[in-house]
């Protein structure tokens, strides 16, 4: 120091050595005596040589001052101290003073300064001191160490932040001797990294990276699921500051060879940052950085790779772009531990948790390729679980990292797989969900190699198409189904009838319009890829293979059999081409419609059957086939189901095998002729069935008489006529208004068929029992039941002298004769009619 500078500072200090004592006076005296020192000393531009003499001789009365009770005191001292580190050009001669009073300040379990815009002006002083003392302060590891321990998790926000910011100078500056130390900070910046405030949070991260960079290493598993956590953060710039050290870390952390497989899931994560596209620029960037470092390090071992697999593979998707070498390898040599994590993940309890692990899994198979095949079953595994998830985008990504298996890994490999799992769904306790993957792997194959395959995947549809009943598990198959239909088009057609068994099947199991709907729509595209101008015309290629189908399993049928089901869309949508298969479908009839098959599959077949029957010019009998075998059918079919039998289940199905029955007889499936046939047979039951016990059996039951009666009555034999009448007569007393009026009806066209053959004379007690009972219901309460009677009497000539004696004998017995008025009335006229006509 020049002599002049060394009696300048003597000057100076003489001037402040009465400051010096008031140091010791009472606070007013003290905090006067401080600014007054400042203005002697810094404000007055002093030299720096005459400053560094000065502040070491004021150092110690300075750090005294830290501990003032003053809060005034100590903030000057601080700033005072401050400002000499500052300018002094030796700042580093008061580090064997400050740095154990700061210590003592700031470093002790209990923090001693009680106010925390001292403690930030204190650190700040600190970090001051590190950036112009730098490895000077080497020796003094313990002491800055014990300090950030406490500043770290101070309660004021902003020292927190000033800690962060000196712990990543010091790491810095002194790396060679932080590392020996560094663990003792990660418990207190994993406490702080929280923080509600996301200022604090970045810094803490940030010192986070620095810490675990210049430390040994062994800590970083202490970090990695705090910094996981902050991954989710609501604030991007928490989300940015895990990004950049992840990518720092696998760029420059010592022994990043041995954590790549836990930091490559941080860092890609990043690449799905959903709302800031600057955090995802960021990501990309920096693993292509690792990437391209990594094949620098490794040129010598992946040589032959770099000159052949710049291209990418044949059937790469499209608008992805492949990512580069290094990347791609240090996914798959680290794949085998980065996979189980994605499967224990997957199930986390916290949604963003799973759509992260699902976008993860599909960048994940996006860079192993062909490779991914070695964990195939547990990926598979994965999709199942992830499918199954409530939250709509975790399914998403996961199907579309399910479809990036399609495109990589070989056809025969997943299909080994998968369809094992679709027929075994015991694999998951969901069973549609190898179905919906399927769908997703399908999908991504590319054509060509999906071709192979196609009979082996529509067999193995058809195999489980009846095994749910679930509106998601008949959606799946759908999906397979279009997803076959898509992709292969026109080769589709070697699978046609595998495809239209499952939509059948589909149909018939859904409960859902919407779910039938799509299936409509299927079978119009399997249509359409084969050139078909409609559904008819594709029935029409598979109907004989379909009813066989159906053949081979009619034996076991029961009311809970899908299979029952089926056959109703199969004759029902075919149209008119079920009639050219006739003689295939009866005997599929006549064994499910056995009288000892379950009643409520049978009741369910003659519904479907009446319905047909209606319209059986476009349906059954549209190649005139089914009349042919119409006389069998009754005979063979429907009189069996006709015979009565004890209960209501019974009851229930002689009233539908009677709705097929006027259905056959409406419809006119059947002869005159083969009819008349069976009339011995059929009548007996028709009269026993007009005694039912339900509504609906006795209405159908008459008219199916009446129907009969209109079509052959002509041609039964009179004493087959008589046994009719009386049952019919039974009925008009019946409970119902509607069977009493069918009856009447039906008794009508009993007169009507009374042919030649039936002469009134020798039947005149049948004839007058008859005429008996009508007239007894000609005063019937019923207004129209009376229109009725009359009617049908009027309507008919025989033996007309019997009739006028027997209105006559009852005419002064009614309550009002107008009716037996208007009936001799018409008698009358007959007989007039009939002596015109004679000598004619």
């Amino acid at each position: 120091m020049a002599a002049g500078d060394q009696h300048a500072a003597s000057e100076v200090m003489r001037g402040l050595a009465r400051h010096l004592n008031y140091l010791n006076e009472d606070k007013s005296a003290r905090k006067r005596a401080l600014e007054a020192i400042r203005r002697e000393t810094i404000e007055k531009g002093l030299s720096s040589a005459v400053l560094q003499e000065v502040f070491s001789a004021l150092l110690k009365p300075l750090l005294r001052c830290f501990a003032d009770p003053m809060e005034r005191c100590r903030e000057t001292a601080i700033a005072i101290t401050t400002d000499f580190i500052r300018c002094v050009p030796k700042p580093e001669e008061s580090l064997p003073y400050l740095m154990p009073c700061l210590a003592q300040r700031l470093g002790e379990k209990e923090i001693r300064e009680p106010a925390e815009e001292l403690r930030l002006s204190a650190m700040e002083m600190l970090t001051l001191t590190l950036e112009v003392c730098g490895k000077r302060l080497a020796p003094y590891l313990t002491e800055m160490i014990n300090i950030l321990q406490r500043t770290i998790v101070d309660p004021f926000p902003e020292v927190k932040r000033e800690s962060c910011k000196c712990t990543i100078n010091f790491a810095q500056c002194v790396p060679e001797h932080f590392h020996m130390q560094a663990e003792s900070l990660v418990k207190p910046l994993m406490q702080t990294i929280s923080h509600q405030h996301s200022r604090v949070r970045v810094s803490v991260i940030e010192a986070t990276g620095a810490v675990i960079q210049h430390s040994n290493g062994n800590n970083l598993d202490d970090v990695l699921s705090h910094l996981a956590q902050r991954l989710f953060d609501d604030s991007p710039q928490v989300r940015k500051a895990v990004t950049a050290v992840v990518g720092d870390w696998l760029l420059h952390l010592r022994d990043r060879y041995s954590y790549f497989h836990k930091l490559i899931p941080l860092l890609l994560s990043s690449i799905n940052d959903d709302e800031i596209p600057e955090i995802r620029l960021l990501a990309v960037e920096l693993w292509k950085r690792v990437g391209a470092q990594w094949e620098e390090e490794n040129e010598d071992e992946i040589k032959d790779k770099m000159d052949f697999l710049f291209t990418p593979p044949p059937f790469y998707p499209t608008g992805v772009e492949r990512p580069g070498l290094g990347c791609r390898e240090l996914v798959v040599r680290n794949l085998g531990r980065l996979v189980p994590a994605i499967t224990h993940d997957i199930t986390d309890w916290l949604v963003p948790t799973r759509v992260r692990t699902a976008q993860l899994l599909y960048i994940l198979l996006l860079h192993s390729e062909v490779h991914s095949v070695q964990h195939l079953p547990t990926l598979l595994a994965t999709c199942y679980r992830a499918c199954t998830d409530a939250e709509r985008t975790v399914v998403t990504h996961c199907l579309a990292a399910a479809k990036l298996l399609g495109t990589f890994v070989p056809a025969e490999v997943f299909l080994k797989l998968l369809l094992d799992h679709v027929t075994s769904p015991h694999i998951s306790s969901h069973p549609w969900a190898p179905l919906m993957v399927l769908a997703a792997v399908l999908e991504g194959c590319p054509k060509p190699l999906l071709r192979p395959h196609l009979e082996q995947i529509a067999g193995t549809l058809v195999d489980v198409c009846q095994e749910y009943q679930q509106v998601i598990y008949l959606d799946q198959l759908l999906l397979c189904t279009d997803v076959l239909l898509r992709q292969c088009e026109s080769d589709c057609g070697s699978v046609s009838l595998q495809l239209l068994q499952v939509l059948v099947a589909v149909q018939s199991l859904s409960t859902e319009p919407l779910t039938s709907n799509k299936a409509l729509e299927s079978v119009q595209l399997l249509c359409k890829v084969q050139g078909l101008d409609s559904a008819t015309e594709l029935y029409r290629q598979h109907m004989g293979q379909l009813l066989d189908w159906m053949s081979a399993s009619v034996s076991n049928w029961s009311s809970y059999s899908p299979q029952r089901l089926q056959l109703h869309i199969i004759v029902t949508q075919s149209g008119a081409v079920i009639g050219e298969f006739v003689s295939q479908l009866m005997p599929l009839l006549r064994c499910s419609l056995q009288p000892d098959k379950d009643p409520e599959m049978r009741m369910s077949i003659f519904t479907m059957l009446a319905k047909l029957l209606l319209n059986a010019a476009n349906s059954l009998d549209s190649q005139g086939h089914f009349r042919a075998e119409s006389e069998e059918f009754l005979g063979d079919v429907l009189l069996p189901n006709l015979v009565w039998r004890a209960g209501h289940t019974a009851a229930a199905v002689r009233t539908s095998a009677l709705s097929c029955l006027l259905a056959l007889l409406h419809g006119g499936a059947i002869a005159p002729g083969q009819l008349t046939c069976l009339a011995e047979k059929l009548s007996p039951l028709l009269l026993t069935a007009l005694d039912e016990n339900l509504k609906t059996g006795r209405l159908f039951a008459c008219r199916s008489m009446a129907t009969i009666l209109k079509l052959v009555g002509s041609s039964l034999h009179p004493e087959a006529l008589n046994k009719i009448y009386p049952e019919l007569l039974k009925r008009l007393d019946d409970s119902s208004e509607e069977v009493r009026g069918v009856a009447l009806q039906a008794l009508g066209m009993w007169l009507s068929s009374l042919s030649k053959e039936y002469k009134p004379e020798f039947h005149v007690a049948h004839l007058q029992a008859l005429f008996q009972q009508l007239l007894l219901h000609l005063d019937d309460p019923d207004t129209s039941m009376q229109n009725q009677v009359l009617g049908e009497t009027k309507g008919s000539c025989v033996h007309p002298a019997l009739l006028k004696r027997e209105v006559e004998a009852v005419r002064e017995r009614m309550r009002s004769p107008a009716y037996c008025d208007q009936l001799l009335q018409h008698i009358s006229s007959l007989a007039a009619e009939t002596a015109a006509e004679g000598p004619q």
